[in-house]
C-alpha cells in the first residue's frame, strides 16, 4: 500500500508540474497568434517593414525559442534566411513607460496601427515623431537627427518614399521602451543591430555571448545553491582577464553615454549581468532594455506616485528615490547615480584574475564607485574623476595587447 501511495503522489506531483509548466508557457509564448495577426494586417496593407515578406511570404523568418519574460512582451529567438537575431513584438501596450503610474491594457485589434491617419505628409509625420521624443526624452537639441533615422527605417523599400503602412509601423514601433532605446542606442553601438521590422515586430542582431556572466540552473535546482557557491559558479565560464577588462570599459563608456548624452539623460533601472553580453570581439553590447528609463519620464513618473515610506518609491531592481513624507509624494532625485550600480557589477567580474600590480589600485577605485550616493549632476567631479580613472585603469593595462582591437 505504501508502495501503491507514493507511486500515486509521485503521478500527480510530475502531472501538476507539468500542467502549471505548460499553462505558464502557453501564456507566455504566444508567437503564432501574434504572427497571424500581423500577417494578416500585412496582407491587408495595414502595416508594411523589411521584415514582412519574410515573415508572411517566404516565410524565411522563423521564430525559435520562447524568451519572453511576460505575456505582453513576446520575445523569440530566431533566424532570418543565415542570420541569427532576436525578435520582439507585443501582445498589448503601455500608454506610457511603466513606472506603476498607469496599468497596462488589451490592445483592441488594429489599434496600435490607426496612427497616422490617411492624408497625413510626411512633414506632418516627422512633426508626430519629433513630439512624441520630445516627450519621452525632453526637449534635446539632436531630436531631429533622431527623428531623420527614424523615418530612414521606415522607408523600409528604400524608395525615397514613405508609405501610410510604413508610417503606422513605425509609429507603432516608437510606442515601445525597448524599441526607441535600441535605436538611441544605435549611434554608439551599445545595442544590437536592427535587422528589420513588420508592423510592431522587430528583429535584433543576436548577441552571441548572454548574459555578461552566469550559469543557467534548472529552476529546481536554484534555491539549493549558496549564495557563495554560485557567485563562484558564475565567473568559471568568463573570457580572460584583457577581455574582460575591455568588456568592463564598454560597460562604462555605456554609463558615460547615459549621463548627458546625445539624446539626454538615462537611468539603469536594472543593472544585472542578465541585461548584458558581448559579441565576438569582445565589446559590450544591452540585451535588455526595458529598465533604461529616460531621466524625464522617471522624474515625473516619480513625483506623481504616492509614498508612504521610501520602499514605496522604487522602479526596477536599482532606482530608488526617497519618500516626502509631508507631501505623500516620491522625490525624483535618485539616490545612487549609475556609474555605482555598473560598479557593483563589474567588482567581482574585473577583480578576479586581474594583475598584481593592478589590483590595489583598482579596488580602491570600485569601491569608491560604489560608494557613490546621490544624483550624478550633483557628483558630477567626483563621477567624472571615479569614470576616468577605472577607464584609464583598464585601458593602461590591455592597450599594448591584441585584446584591445
Amino acid at each position: 500500500m505504501q508502495y501503491l501511495f507514493f507511486s500515486w503522489l509521485a503521478v500527480f506531483v510530475g502531472s501538476w508540474i507539468v500542467y502549471v509548466e505548460y499553462s505558464s508557457y502557453t501564456e507566455l509564448c504566444r508567437g503564432q497568434e501574434c504572427k497571424t495577426s500581423l500577417c494578416d494586417k500585412y496582407s491587408k496593407g495595414v502595416i508594411d517593414g523589411t521584415a514582412c515578406v519574410s515573415l508572411c511570404q517566404k516565410e524565411t523568418l522563423y521564430l525559435g525559442k520562447c524568451l519572453s519574460p511576460k505575456p505582453n512582451s513576446q520575445v523569440y529567438s530566431g533566424t532570418w534566411g543565415d542570420l541569427e537575431g532576436v525578435i520582439r513584438f507585443q501582445m498589448e501596450t503601455s500608454p506610457r513607460y511603466a513606472l506603476g503610474l498607469a496599468a497596462e491594457v488589451r490592445r483592441e485589434p488594429g489599434a496600435a496601427f490607426n496612427q497616422p491617419t490617411r492624408g497625413t505628409s510626411v512633414e506632418r509625420f516627422k512633426e508626430m515623431v519629433i513630439s512624441h521624443l520630445k516627450m519621452k526624452l525632453g526637449d534635446q537639441a539632436n531630436l531631429s537627427a533622431l527623428s531623420d533615422m527614424l523615418l530612414s527605417v521606415a522607408d523600409s523599400n528604400k524608395d525615397g518614399h514613405i508609405t501610410l503602412a510604413e508610417a503606422r509601423s513605425v509609429w507603432a514601433l516608437l510606442q515601445h521602451n525597448h524599441f526607441l532605446l535600441a535605436a538611441v542606442l544605435q549611434e554608439r553601438e551599445h545595442a544590437p543591430r536592427l535587422l528589420g521590422f513588420c508592423g510592431d515586430l522587430y528583429v535584433m542582431e543576436k548577441v552571441p555571448h548572454a548574459p555578461l556572466y552566469g550559469l543557467s540552473l534548472p529552476w529546481l535546482l536554484e534555491p539549493l545553491v549558496p549564495a557563495g557557491l554560485r557567485r563562484r559558479m558564475d565567473q568559471w565560464f568568463t573570457p580572460s582577464w584583457p577581455r574582460r577588462a575591455k568588456i568592463s570599459m564598454g560597460l562604462l563608456e555605456l554609463v558615460e553615454d547615459l549621463f548627458h548624452g546625445t539624446f539626454g539623460s538615462f537611468f539603469m533601472c536594472d543593472v544585472s549581468a542578465a541585461s548584458f553580453g558581448y559579441n565576438d570581439r569582445h565589446e559590450l553590447r544591452v540585451t535588455d532594455a526595458r529598465h533604461i528609463v529616460p531621466e524625464l519620464a522617471f522624474k515625473e513618473g516619480m513625483q506623481e506616485r504616492r509614498c508612504d515610506s521610501d520602499r514605496d518609491c522604487r522602479h526596477g531592481v536599482d532606482c530608488r528615490t526617497s519618500c516626502d513624507l509631508p507631501k505623500g509624494r516620491c522625490s525624483p532625485a535618485v539616490t545612487r547615480p549609475n556609474l555605482a550600480k555598473a560598479c557593483d557589477v563589474l567588482k567581482d567580474y574585473i577583480l578576479r584574475g586581474a594583475p598584481d600590480d593592478l589590483r590595489e589600485e583598482l579596488e580602491k577605485q570600485l569601491y569608491a564607485c560604489i560608494a557613490l550616493r546621490g544624483a550624478a549632476e550633483l557628483l558630477e567631479i567626483e563621477h567624472s574623476l571615479i569614470l576616468n580613472n577605472l577607464k584609464t585603469l583598464l585601458w593602461k593595462t590591455i592597450s599594448h595587447t591584441n585584446d584591445s582591437k
